[in-house]
């Protein structure tokens, strides 16, 4: 009988690269004897947290949650088809799944330069509001006490984090996780300005801090280092995202991986829901080989493909570190630390994509 293992769920943003999560958390969820704690995520990172909470409240426990992040990325995926947003015929050609050569992906850039995203205009509202809106339950969300949520958002006043729990999710908290002020106005909250949280918490960590869970596994898609430079005005403002993005992951980590070195027994005493085992599932050798304006991409053969890579993902983690769950870490902070590594890891595996 294999032991059942408690475990929490760190989900990073990054536009569509989130169907990669999708199959992340699709080949977890087959896990039967891994109980989830707690899901904790940013942008993307949150959408598919309050979609899994969605499917599992809905009454079909795990087999719902699967369901429910199916039906989301493949309705996406449906509705991309209307969009202006597509590739361009030459990348379709050759296979390249770029939005950059296409008007409407330089339209929008040249829109958020003329207007300004702050500007409460139809160009610069957010349409992730309405599909939210008819593709969540957010009832049913805030009633899932199967496990917590913790949605992060950056407050535009402040420069400073804010942390939405599942009690008080709503559609308009959600917008706010992902909303790139590049692109879409802000989201006003009880009078404050809201933007992505992945420019204080990608994902965020410290809530987890009070969780019974000691396991934590993070799921890794935006990219720290790049093969290829930046050359357009919008690829210049997706790369300094994930940039900013990338620091405050850092900051994280690097103060978790303190918490766990303290030598003072009985301040650790104190910290005891401290998360001790940390784990990445990371896409980066597949994700970074991609063009900066993929992120863009909704088209369902582009996110099934994603799913797929995250579904492989998954199985290649649990087959080398799942028993590994309760015992130790597994986090390797080169992979985090050290971009030369990254890079000729990510270099290496560029062409497979």
């Amino acid at each position: 009988m294999t032991t059942r293992k408690t475990v929490s769920l760190a989900l990073q943003g990054g536009g569509t690269y989130g169907a990669f999560t999708w199959g992340v958390l699709d080949r977890l969820l087959d896990e039967e004897h891994l109980v989830i704690d707690s899901l904790t995520g940013s942008s993307a990172g949150a959408i598919n947290s309050v979609v899994t909470a969605d499917g599992y409240a809905y009454g079909g426990g795990r087999r719902g949650a699967q369901a429910a992040l199916r039906r989301f990325w493949t309705t996406l995926g449906q509705v991309s088809l209307m969009s202006p947003l597509q590739r361009s015929p030459v990348d379709r050609l050759t296979g390249r799944w770029d939005m950059g050569n296409t008007p409407a992906y330089h339209l929008m850039e040249m829109m958020g330069a003329i207007i300004g995203p702050v500007t409460n205009v139809p160009l610069t509202i957010n349409p992730l509001k309405q599909f939210l809106s008819t593709m969540i339950n957010f009832e049913r969300v805030r009633g899932c006490e199967e496990f917590e949520l913790f949605i992060g958002a950056t407050n535009v006043r402040t420069g400073t984090g804010k942390i939405f729990r599942r009690r008080e999710l709503d559609v308009q908290k959600v917008v706010a996780s992902a909303c790139l002020p590049t692109v879409f106005a802000g989201v006003q909250i009880d009078g404050e300005l809201y933007w992505d949280g992945s420019y204080v918490a990608n994902p965020p960590l410290f809530p987890l801090l009070e969780r019974p869970a000691r396991d934590v596994i993070v799921v890794q898609i935006n990219p720290i280092a790049r093969t290829e430079l930046p050359r357009s005005q919008a690829d210049i403002a997706n790369r300094s995202n994930e940039i900013a993005f990338n620091i405050a992951f850092v900051r994280e980590i690097s103060a978790l991986l303190h918490h766990q070195d303290l030598a003072d027994e009985e301040r650790a005493a104190r910290m005891a829901g401290t998360p001790t085992r940390l784990h990445l599932i990371s896409g980066l050798d597949e994700l970074s080989g991609l063009g900066f304006s993929s992120k863009f991409n909704s088209e369902l053969p582009f996110l099934e493909k994603l799913h797929g890579l995250g579904a492989q993902a998954a199985e290649a983690w649990l087959r080398e570190h799942g028993s590994d769950l309760g015992k130790r870490s597994t986090l390797d902070p080169a992979r985090i630390f050290t971009a030369d590594k990254v890079l000729e890891q990510e270099a290496s595996s560029a062409c497979h994509v």
